[in-house]
């Protein structure tokens, strides 16, 4: 499911790429205005794709996957328990928010790269309006200064990689396979916690990488094999995107300390 994510937001992204190469093309050959207009309005539709295709798949994604892996979750902690698994209240309920949370997450990180796209067609409409018309003004022709302006806006404006607020850049392919798996994890620990709780287990073992943090990756309290309250995992059920923990639920043991 991540890779299928990840392929169809790659190839939307790529098309919106693609026509944003055009329109500088148009604009470092000196096209026509009425040229650079007609490709303008070609990579506006390809914005537009986007975030359908971001939409589209957001909404397969948690009506279709989340529910999946959460009843997984949830049914391999029934079976350590000795149980079984049902939809209860306290499982559609978490479920709802899953994937509320989830798919404004993605319409959120989708609107970072709308925004960055508007920004570049709002660059691109200042400059037909102001510097197209003064092109060729001054020492230098007018093709040549079409290209300039091509330059310029393609440094101002790159849309090679999704950019985070830290500043982080990361591919669009490595992005949506990235914020795919750590819902994934997020759902299936979410369902394990949750049917652990309903059992009246205070406690739960933790399966993680040597090396993974409570945290962070870089925390030095480190998380597998350790005992943590329902709670406490409840709160860190993965500490980075591609993060491999899980849960296993310890019913024989209560009290503060877990003893």
């Amino acid at each position: 499911m991540a890779a299928r994510v990840a392929a169809v937001l790659e190839d939307a992204w790529q098309r919106l790429a693609a026509e944003q190469a055009a329109v500088l093309a148009a604009i470092g050959e000196g096209a026509r205005p009425r040229m650079v207009a007609d490709r303008l309005a070609q990579f506006q539709a390809a914005i537009v794709d986007f975030q359908q295709r971001v939409d589209a798949e957001a909404r397969a994604f948690v009506t279709r996957q989340l529910p999946h892996l959460y009843e997984q979750g949830a049914q391999r902690a029934a079976e350590s328990l000795g149980g079984r698994f049902t939809w209860t209240l306290i499982h559609t309920d978490a479920l709802q928010s899953l994937a509320a949370d989830s798919y404004a997450d993605f319409l959120r990180r989708a609107q970072e790269e709308r925004r960055m796209a508007g920004a570049f067609n709002r660059a691109v409409r200042e400059a037909a309006r102001r510097e197209v018309p003064l092109l060729g003004v001054g020492n230098t022709t007018a093709l040549q200064a079409a290209k300039a302006l091509a330059d310029r806006l393609a440094a101002e404006h790159q849309l090679l990689h999704v950019i985070y607020r830290n500043g982080a850049r990361m591919p669009v392919r490595a992005w949506a396979e990235s914020a795919t798996l750590a819902k994934s994890a997020v759902a299936y620990n979410a369902g394990t916690l949750n049917r652990a709780r309903e059992a009246g287990v205070e406690f739960m073992q933790v399966f993680d990488g040597a090396g993974c943090g409570w945290t962070s990756h870089q925390d030095t309290d480190k998380a597998t094999g350790t005992l943590r309250t329902v709670e406490d995992a409840a709160a860190w059920p993965i500490s980075h995107p591609r993060c491999g923990r899980a849960f296993g639920p310890r019913p024989e043991l209560s009290g503060p300390l877990g003893g």
